[in-house]
């Protein structure tokens, strides 16, 4: 008889970015070693903020899918800055867990994701049973990370998620972190506690590609991925240095609105916005950039961004620019440039040493090599399994 998994998660497919992709391959990962997996997530909403056409005006929607049950529970759909909404949304989802676990078996081992921190609180209160096992899976650090984004004060509020935070953890049964750092944050609050690191490798073949190009005018940089405050493309857009290269943006989020009105502004400049693209097409159209940027605003401790996994699988040479483990990742794997976080005039410096030969063929295929040698989705997936 197969183990029954449960995942709770703020994201998933039809959903697109980071968070989304990472739990679908772990759902489809656990499908594929013969576990019965189902998931809980709320309606399709994200990045924009609306219910997706298709799933309007429903309280629950359960379809199957390779294999999986997934249900789709209501929430209030927000992606304003309002902190009010932000706090209304994570709660409503909370309100249709509790009401799921009312009436719904608990089985025997459940995965919960984290951030959003409110949501993954109500998924261990509700769903934890003394015969169940319960997975944490941490993929930034909240409350921390708001503090470092200037998005929140030390507060009673800060001090009550942090609260939250520790309870989180306390009642897990195993804690996946996404990196050295967030595993370190952990055994500093509990020591004993169960702890694994489970990067955000991604699980895809890359499709067979014509040979690249060198190329002979500028440097073709390119963002794919979420428009969000942290990121900071916006801001990317406001102090590169053009002469030496032309921007391509893919994405959605909050900040597409600001951007849109900065191009319509500064139509003069080589910035290019595609808008937003499903995740297998971008992995057929991103291998003929020169160069990727992952930027972050500021450094967050204990974030490492997806988008360098999956980027070194594709063979693209990165710039990152967002400091801290991140950082040590692509200096370590030689990967690609780095620029000290929020220093645009070092990036500006840092681009204009790029010569056009260093985006050569032979070194997109030590990328390549160096991904799928050390980027392992599947046996890093085995840790788990063994788990539970």
């Amino acid at each position: 008889m197969k183990k029954e998994v449960l995942i709770i998660t703020n994201y998933f497919p039809p959903e697109t970015g980071a968070a989304s992709n990472r739990i679908s391959h772990l759902a489809e990962g656990l499908e594929a070693r013969e576990f019965k997996v189902s998931i809980i997530a709320p309606l399709p909403n994200y990045p924009r903020g609306k219910i997706f056409s298709g799933y309007r005006g429903q309280f629950k929607k359960t379809t199957i899918e390779q294999g999986m049950t997934i249900h789709r529970l209501w929430l209030y759909a927000s992606n304003s800055k309002n902190k009010i909404k932000r706090l209304l949304s994570m709660l409503s989802f909370s309100f249709s867990l509790a009401w799921y676990s009312a009436f719904n078996k608990v089985p025997d081992t459940i995965i919960v994701q984290s951030p959003p921190l409110i949501v993954a609180f109500s998924a261990v209160l509700f769903f934890k049973s003394k015969k169940s096992k319960l997975i944490l899976n941490v993929s930034d650090l909240w409350p921390l990370a708001g503090l470092e984004l200037n998005a929140m004060r030390r507060n009673f509020w800060y001090s009550m998620l942090e609260r939250i935070e520790r309870y989180n953890y306390r009642k897990s049964d195993l804690i996946l972190g996404q990196s050295e750092e967030i595993i370190h944050h952990i055994k500093s609050i509990y020591t004993d506690k169960d702890t694994q690191l489970y990067r955000n490798y991604p699980n895809f073949k890359p499709t067979i590609n014509t040979e690249y190009t060198i190329p002979t005018h500028k440097i073709k940089l390119v963002y794919a991925g979420l428009l969000g405050v942290a990121q900071g493309v916006l801001k990317l857009c406001q102090n590169l240095d053009y002469s030496k290269i032309e921007f391509h943006i893919y994405g959605a989020g909050a900040e597409k609105e600001a951007i849109d009105y900065f191009l319509k502004n500064n139509q003069d400049l080589p910035i290019m916005f595609h808008g937003e693209v499903e995740r297998a097409d971008l992995h057929k159209i991103l291998p003929a950039y020169d160069l990727a940027i992952i930027p972050l605003l500021n450094r967050i401790y204990g974030s490492v961004p997806s988008k360098i996994f999956e980027f070194s699988k594709l063979g693209i040479p990165l710039l990152y620019f967002g400091g801290g483990e991140g950082e040590a990742l692509v200096k370590s794997f030689n990967l690609g440039w780095v620029a000290e976080a929020a220093n645009y005039k070092a990036l500006n410096s840092v681009i204009s040493q790029i010569e056009l030969g260093m985006l050569s063929n032979s070194r997109r295929d030590q990328i390549k090599e160096t991904a799928d040698n050390n980027f392992d989705f599947n046996s890093q997936l085995d840790t788990i399994v063994d788990f539970i």
